[in-house]
């Protein structure tokens, strides 16, 4: 299976379980790390945690194996790695706080930019 089969798989598991705001974000020309980014909201740590399980449970099913689950405990930030793909289920709270899409939308070049430095959210989500 290919990335973009889990990218569908992770998302349709986020989708199933009602999962708010989700986001995937390419970070291939940004990190060497994971390919690709997914962010989501609950509105609860009890719906966080069942966001995370039925990702881990739909992507097993399909054969991927997560190397890691971050978070499962307190809920309000669960990391689930899944190599090429992670994933951030978090509170809305939590989620406005880090800003995850934000600052991965900002490349090393837009940091030199004197446009970027007096606007930065005119820059959000452009990509690499």
């Amino acid at each position: 299976m290919t990335s973009s089969n889990l990218d569908a798989i992770i998302i349709n598991a986020l989708e199933d379980i009602k999962a708010m705001d989700i986001v995937v974000l390419d970070v291939s020309a940004m990190t060497d790390v994971m390919d690709t980014l997914v962010v989501a909201s609950g509105n609860s740590n009890r719906q966080v945690k069942a966001l995370a399980d039925n990702v881990v449970e739909e992507c097993k099913k399909a054969g991927f194996q997560p190397l890691g689950v971050e978070g499962i405990d307190t809920a309000e930030w669960v990391l689930v790695d899944l190599g090429d793909v992670v994933v951030h289920v978090m509170l809305p709270e939590t989620r406005k706080f880090y800003e995850l899409e934000k600052l991965w939308s900002v490349r090393p070049d837009d940091l030199k930019n004197p446009d970027f430095l007096k606007n930065p959210d005119s820059f959000k989500n452009k990509g690499p």
